[in-house]
């Protein structure tokens, strides 16, 4: 049977402003990215969804970024490879914390937002990540865009690299995400979405920004929680992946 991960960005509030609807998304994801403080989340917020989490049996990830608050961690950033390293072990550390007093541990790490995008193609700042996840743990996967730099290195430090796709990015011709400066870079249609979902876990393709058919294989299917009705189309996403066949469980 066909199977893949469905996990989302959680965790991304900061003191008494909340951004995403952590805990009815957790009733839907399997997996669950955790802002660990660098562009959202404080200590009270990664604790409360951590807990959350174990309750529900969901794997948590560490969501790591650039040191940003105030821009979200999409802003563009130059950090010495030496700096960065350290400040994703620091972030895995303290989510680490939560975790294991929820009775559970983090299963896994992702990159959020500009850092994301940068260790696509920046194999410097990919190695200084995947340096800081060997400082925090050397057996934790990496979840990144198919053929990116920092699934490339991750892979060759014997880290467990996961391949994702996103239902709810458009897509450039080459299998990278269209920057969200443009306009269409984020799909909000719900039908449209759930097409994709289905497309990108039953046969690995999804239709780019221009109209072309690209392959992108995944292991792990990402819907953001910040988009306006998240819950519902997370549910929709399950719900019809369930009904094409599609087992959605864990990568990990």
């Amino acid at each position: 049977m066909t199977s893949i991960d469905l996990n989302a960005d959680l965790g991304e509030g900061f003191g008494r402003w909340q951004l995403t609807d952590d805990e009815r998304l957790l009733s839907v994801v399997t997996s669950a990215n955790v802002a660990c403080g660098f562009h959202a989340g404080d200590a009270a917020t990664m604790r409360r969804v951590c807990e959350l989490a174990a309750a529900r049996g969901v794997r948590i990830g560490a969501q790591v970024s650039y040191r940003d608050l105030a821009g979200f961690g999409r802003r563009a950033m130059d950090v010495p490879p030496a700096e960065l390293a350290a400040e994703v072990a620091y972030q895995i550390g303290a989510l680490e914390v939560f975790a294991r007093a929820a009775g559970t541990r983090v299963s896994y790490v992702k990159p959020h937002g500009a850092l994301y995008n940068r260790v696509v193609h920046d194999e410097e700042q990919a190695g200084a990540v995947v340096d800081g996840v060997l400082l925090a743990d050397a057996a934790l996967p990496v979840l990144g865009l198919p053929d990116s730099r920092l699934l490339e290195v991750a892979a060759k430090a014997g880290l467990p690299a996961v391949e994702e796709a996103f239902a709810d990015r458009a897509y450039t011709d080459q299998g990278t995400l269209v920057p969200r400066g443009q306009d269409g870079a984020v799909v909000t249609d719900p039908e449209t979405v759930v097409e994709r979902s289905i497309g990108l876990a039953r046969s690995g393709v999804v239709t780019s920004h221009s109209g072309a058919e690209v392959a992108v294989r995944a292991r792990s299917l990402c819907l953001h929680g910040d988009t306006p009705g998240a819950v519902e189309l997370a549910r929709r996403v399950r719900a019809r992946l369930e009904e094409s066949g599609v087992l959605v469980e864990a990568f990990v």
